[in-house]
């Protein structure tokens, strides 16, 4: 379940859909919840939840609620700069950077963040719950702890060249 599509400059990849039923007195009365990736493809990333009785509003949900809370991930060309591990409830997530022409190795929600983000080159790793939710919550997590080397200089006060 990897539909994506350009709304401006964001791209948006759609990682779960799960269908929930009420049983009325009518019959079952379904309804639509959507899990979304956002990101610019070039080091913005956030994730979105909707809810809707109908897909395409949920998705649309999702994705308005993605692009309001966006995070920057430094990247060093097309991969990430170090070694970083990630955790959210019960996903642990580990990624780690790959030479160039490795390609994005990663099950469908930690893939969907990373091309959202603009990462090419990448190892992964995922450990625990298997959860969407959380594997996408645990890598954006992730990824917004990862310093820059310029950034790592400045924090230590120390020049590394």
């Amino acid at each position: 379940m990897a539909e994506n599509s350009n709304r401006g400059e964001l791209v948006d990849k759609v990682v779960n859909i799960r269908r929930c039923a009420a049983v009325v007195k009518g019959g079952r009365r379904f309804s639509f919840s959507a899990l979304v990736v956002v990101g610019d493809g070039q080091g913005k990333v956030g994730w979105g939840y909707g809810k809707a009785n109908e897909v395409p509003p949920a998705v649309e949900k999702a994705v308005k609620d993605g692009s309001t809370n966006l995070v920057r991930i430094p990247l060093e060309g097309a991969t990430i700069p170090h070694t970083v591990k990630g955790r959210y409830g019960a996903a642990h997530v580990i990624l780690v950077p790959a030479g160039p022409g490795t390609g994005v190795i990663a099950g469908a929600a930690v893939r969907a963040v990373c091309e959202a983000c603009g990462i090419n080159d990448i190892l992964t790793k995922s450990f625990g719950s298997n959860n969407p939710l959380n594997l996408v919550k645990a890598t954006i997590g992730a990824l917004a702890s990862v310093r820059s080397r310029r950034e790592v200089e400045r924090l230590r006060g120390v020049s590394l060249s």
